[in-house]
């Protein structure tokens, strides 16, 4: 187990928990400027609503639940913190299990779409090529991310913690990986109170 897992897995995973109680439209638009309901429209908003989806380090399943919203009915999650597995369990319409990015318990190709919102920033650099190779594997169509951008590597001090998060290109590390990925979409959202960028990318095999 990573040092990164371990850091989640424990206390600060789950007072994250807590922090994440929030309208995530309401949060989104106090960020960018724009809902996740629309960015998701923007991107996703041609795939069949019965497609088998995941989510990687779902949480408590924010984004599960506007996908939900949205017309999608085959939801999937996975996460290693057991308290936010526990209160995203409570919507019983969803999937969800504990698992980790490291080891996606599914076969190849099962989902159609395989996707992270704000977690592959937390894997150690040199981890990133196992999860990537993992989210290829276990996608069938689909990968769909929204993470911090940088066009470099750039580690930052995470609420006091270092070694815990960075800011990378991660289309460009993903279509190094797999150079047979396309790029469907992406879109670079500026935060409106500073200078920092994160980026949603929509990549098909």
């Amino acid at each position: 187990m990573t040092e990164q897992m371990e850091f989640w897995k424990g206390k600060f995973g789950d007072e994250f928990a807590e922090r994440l109680s929030v309208d995530y439209d309401e949060h989104y638009k106090k960020l960018f400027g724009i809902t996740i309901t629309k960015l998701n429209e923007e991107f996703i908003f041609n795939i069949d609503r019965n497609s088998f989806i995941l989510e990687i380090g779902c949480n408590q399943g924010k984004q599960l639940e506007i996908l939900e919203k949205q017309g999608f009915n085959n939801l999937w999650g996975i996460d290693i913190n057991k308290k936010v597995l526990s209160l995203a369990k409570e919507k019983k319409s969803w999937n969800i299990i504990e698992g980790s990015a490291f080891d996606i318990p599914f076969k190849n190709n099962f989902f159609e779409m395989v996707f992270t919102s704000g977690v592959l920033i937390h894997i150690a650099p040199a981890d990133l090529d196992k999860i990537i190779d993992e989210m290829y594997r276990v996608s069938k169509r689909y990968i769909w991310c929204f993470e911090y951008f940088s066009e470099q590597c750039q580690e930052i001090v995470y609420r006091g913690h270092t070694n815990k998060l960075w800011k990378n290109d991660f289309v460009r590390l993903f279509l190094e990986r797999h150079p047979d990925l396309k790029v469907v979409k992406q879109k670079k959202l500026k935060y409106l109170e500073n200078d920092n960028e994160d980026v949603m990318f929509l990549l098909e095999k």
